[in-house]
């Protein structure tokens, strides 16, 4: 019999277009072998061109989603993304609680969409920052919402660099920080690994900036790749360098869908390096 594939849990709203969400990534869990579940909080009217109505579970649906998986099937790895509001963050830090610590939690501090709609009530913020980032192995802000973040503008890679390098200090997370929004001419992410003995060790990746407008859930979907990969038992880093992979070559493969930010390929993805 063959090895059984790693259980991901994703912890997300749901986008009814498919792009983002738990179905962008339900997706990716998929085509990278994981066995793929999900506990929705927040369900959303969204296409590629914006968010017209949200609507978020209570926080005792969410909790109770989430103890079902865990209860009977079991987790090997959680992607957390969108959480709306402090009851429903509330709710996750209460569940995850039953988790066994080795279990690597992916967070995605989703706050704005694409299409630039705030996803995310500002007392939220501060709930997630002091009940779950403690909770997290990895948080993968964006640039507009690791700016939220530490609170002042960032236009480049240095600036992004000393931003991700405060907030594993104060988070005890890895950070990674998504540099697509940089002034930068290349993509540029930072990877922040906090040290035992204090300070981090940063790890860059990068690569050519491709000229599409179809990019919807890239967020969603390398969180979500990087937990599945992290629960095959990838190391972080590696991890981190296959699920980049993964995302690039979902977007050159976009199908053009939607008259806005259109949605990935990611059934195009063939094999990663």
């Amino acid at each position: 019999m063959s090895k059984a594939p790693p259980r991901i849990l994703s912890i997300a709203g749901s986008d009814s277009s498919g792009g983002a969400g738990i179905q962008a990534d339900l997706k990716t869990i998929t085509m990278l072998g994981g066995y793929g579940m999900s506990a929705i909080t927040t369900i959303t009217a969204q296409n590629s061109v914006g968010v017209s109505a949200i609507a978020p579970m209570s926080g005792d649906v969410v909790h109770k989603q989430i103890m079902a998986c865990i209860d009977d099937i079991g987790v090997d790895a959680v992607k957390i993304g969108m959480l709306h509001d402090t009851e429903i963050i509330a709710a996750v830090t209460g569940a995850l609680a039953a988790l066994d610590q080795s279990v690597p939690i992916v967070l995605d501090p989703v706050m704005i969409a694409t299409s630039g709609a705030a996803l995310i009530a500002p007392e939220a913020v501060a709930a997630m920052r002091e009940e779950l980032f403690p909770k997290a192995t990895l948080i993968t802000p964006n640039l507009p919402e690791l700016e939220h973040l530490a609170d002042r503008t960032l236009h480049n890679s240095e600036q992004m660099t000393n931003a991700a390098e405060a907030l594993a200090g104060a988070s005890g997370a890895a950070i990674l920080a998504k540099g697509g929004h940089t002034e930068d001419a290349r993509i540029i992410d930072l990877l922040m690994i906090p040290k035992e003995d204090g300070g981090c060790r940063a790890v860059s990746f990068n690569h050519a900036r491709i000229d599409t407008p179809h990019t919807h859930g890239t967020g969603c979907t390398l969180s979500a790749a990087i937990a599945t990969l992290m629960g095959h038992g990838q190391p972080l880093e590696n991890a981190v360098r296959l699920a980049r992979q993964f995302v690039f070559q979902a977007i050159t493969h976009a199908p053009g869908y939607g008259a806005g930010n259109g949605p990935l390929g990611h059934q195009a993805v063939r094999s990663l390096d």
